[in-house]
């Protein structure tokens, strides 16, 4: 009669990876993950200067600095089932858990217990933070980044805009969302140029904290006791808070003359039509009839530069087509 197969010897201890989260304010940590920590009998943490170590160490508890390798970590678990704690960063300890999925892999001797545990998450928005460290470094380190003004990047900025609104005419999502990235290192570079002036220094903290406080007291509907049930509702809202805010004698003010021609004639007949002030539309020949078009397409709930750009689009297409039939009907010649 043959034996039955051994059984597989019992597990003995339990590694638990506690993998922490660098976007997140360190001693900001999960209750399981307290717990863990608390109740393991060893702690061990590779990195010396990780953000959490000082916080751990001032709730109480040791933390060994220590890199084993996985077949160390196993034996010093199953040395009377221990419970061993790894403390690791956002990407864990790749080295050591491949090292541990080998030997458990192998079937040669008993695993102690893997527990991979979260101990704390990024919030929506964290990687922004990442963006702020980067600039901080480049800026630093960089000798072209380094030396910009924001006089220097206003070129930039203003080219950015224009790929972000062709990415969105286009409908490319996969470059609508690069070049929103590419937007938002502007206003992120302006911010950290802005934190060098020596008179008057802000923050891209700061430049957040205006626009949320702006954002607020703008929504009375949303954060205040105010109503408002349509669009137009929202926009009355809107106009009254930015006209106490202001304080303006007209309203021409605040309107940039260095936005193209179209867009500037829609947004001055807009300010005047919303404020109730009937200016007919002035200049000579072409100009004047260009402001009026605007104007009117303004009144009519129209972007006149939108409706523009998608014609102008429309033609470019159209060049092409006529191009290409001619190609057909009588081949390009190429030079002997």
């Amino acid at each position: 009669m043959n034996a039955s197969p051994a059984a597989p010897a019992p597990a003995t201890g339990r590694i638990v990876l506690l993998t922490t989260s660098h976007r997140v304010a360190p001693g900001l940590l999960s209750w399981p993950a307290w717990q863990a920590l608390r109740t393991a009998d060893r702690v061990l943490c590779a990195d010396p200067d990780h953000p959490q170590l000082p916080y751990l160490r001032e709730a109480g508890v040791t933390v060994e600095t220590a890199r084993p390798a996985a077949r160390e970590l196993v034996d010093l678990c199953a040395d009377g089932g221990r419970t061993v704690v790894v403390v690791a960063g956002a990407e864990g300890e790749p080295e050591l858990t491949d090292g541990l999925a080998r030997l458990a892999g192998s079937g040669r001797g008993a695993m102690p217990e893997l527990e991979l545990l979260p101990g704390s998450y990024d919030l929506p928005g964290a990687r922004l933070l990442d963006l702020v460290r980067v600039m901080d470094r480049i800026r630093a380190e960089c000798p072209w980044s380094g030396t910009r003004t924001s006089e220097d990047l206003v070129k930039y900025g203003i080219e950015e805009v224009y790929e972000l609104a062709e990415a969105i005419e286009e409908g490319d999502r996969e470059a609508l969302r690069e070049e929103l990235g590419d937007v938002l290192l502007q206003v992120v570079f302006h911010a950290r140029i802005a934190e060098e002036d020596p008179d008057e220094p802000f923050s891209v903290d700061d430049v957040a904290g205006t626009i949320v406080e702006k954002l607020i007291h703008r929504h009375p509907h949303v954060f205040g006791d105010e109503t408002a049930e349509t669009p137009e509702e929202v926009k009355a809202h809107w106009l009254r808070t930015k006209a106490a805010e202001k304080r303006r004698e007209s309203v021409t003010e605040g309107v940039p003359l260095g936005q193209p021609a179209l867009a500037l004639a829609a947004k001055l007949a807009g300010r005047a039509r919303t404020a109730g002030i009937d200016v007919p539309p002035a200049g000579e020949g072409v100009g004047r009839e260009l402001l009026a078009l605007a104007a009117r397409a303004e009144a009519e709930g129209t972007d006149p530069e939108t409706a523009l750009r998608a014609a102008a689009r429309a033609y470019r297409d159209a060049i092409r087509a006529a191009e290409a039939a001619a190609r057909g009907a009588e081949p390009v010649r190429r030079a002997e």
